[in-house]
């Protein structure tokens, strides 16, 4: 009897041992231990990575913040995670450059006499332009006055028969410019202070029959100054804007 009961406790206690195992088996899948390791070895479902994809794809799938990995995660899903997504790191766009601040190809400010010239490029310094500032020099009248008058009649006698038939309408007030200039034997018929004045008498010719009379503006050839600045942004650009406020004539506007 004590041999009975000493061969079934060996028995059982074998066949729990086998049990917890695996070697028998489970109740659901009824599979064994050596069956289980097999299928999750399945080495034709395996994708080898290289080293920088490993890294790759374990640096998109860490969690935000460089924290461990989520507790109570299952340790033999980390290499299955890290395969899935390293095609999809592989795969991601790249993310797009900020975009540069808008610029103004090129700005030109001017014209400028040489007096305030000076006074814009001790402005300007402040910016640090370097190569991107350019200055041209060109040539202008400072207007002082207009002139109505006739053009030039190519000589005396022919600017004498104007002159009568000016007499003949009823005009008295003119001269015959005779000086060595553009327009020696034109025949002036008044100087005014503002153009306005120089439009209004321009019209009472017209009225007398005199329809080839001009305005021209007079006054002194002077060097003026237009300065040219490349590659500015909005904000340099606004800046130039206020320094060119400061001069009367001064226009900002963009060039090629």
């Amino acid at each position: 009897m004590l041999r009975l009961a000493f061969w079934s406790l060996l028995f059982l206690n074998a066949a729990l041992f086998a049990y917890a195992q695996g070697l028998l088996g489970n109740a659901r899948g009824n599979e064994h231990e050596p069956a289980r390791l097999k299928r999750q070895f399945n080495t034709a479902k395996m994708t080898l990575l290289t080293r920088d994809q490993a890294e790759a794809a374990a640096k998109a799938a860490a969690p935000p913040g460089g924290g461990d990995a989520a507790e109570g995660a299952v340790p033999g899903s980390t290499a299955a995670s890290t395969a899935a997504s390293a095609p999809a790191a592989a795969s991601a766009p790249a993310a797009p450059a900020s975009a540069p601040a808008p610029a103004f190809a090129c700005t030109e400010i001017g014209p400028l006499n040489s007096t305030d010239a000076h006074r814009f490029e001790a402005r300007l310094a402040a910016l640090d332009l370097g190569d991107r500032q350019s200055r041209q020099t060109i040539q202008a009248q400072d207007v002082s006055s207009w002139l109505v008058h006739i053009p030039s009649q190519g000589s005396k006698e022919a600017a004498d028969r104007k002159a009568a038939e000016l007499r003949n309408l009823g005009v008295t007030n003119f001269y015959v410019i005779n000086t060595d200039s553009p327009l020696k034997y034109a025949i002036s018929l008044g100087v005014f202070k503002s153009e306005s004045a120089a439009q209004a008498m321009l019209v009472q010719l017209g009225k007398q029959g005199v329809h080839s009379a001009r305005i021209a503006p007079r006054g002194p050839q002077t060097t003026h100054y237009v300065y040219r600045l490349r590659g500015l942004d909005a904000a340099t650009r606004k800046r130039v804007e206020g320094f060119a406020e400061r001069y009367d004539g001064a226009d900002v506007k963009s060039c090629g």
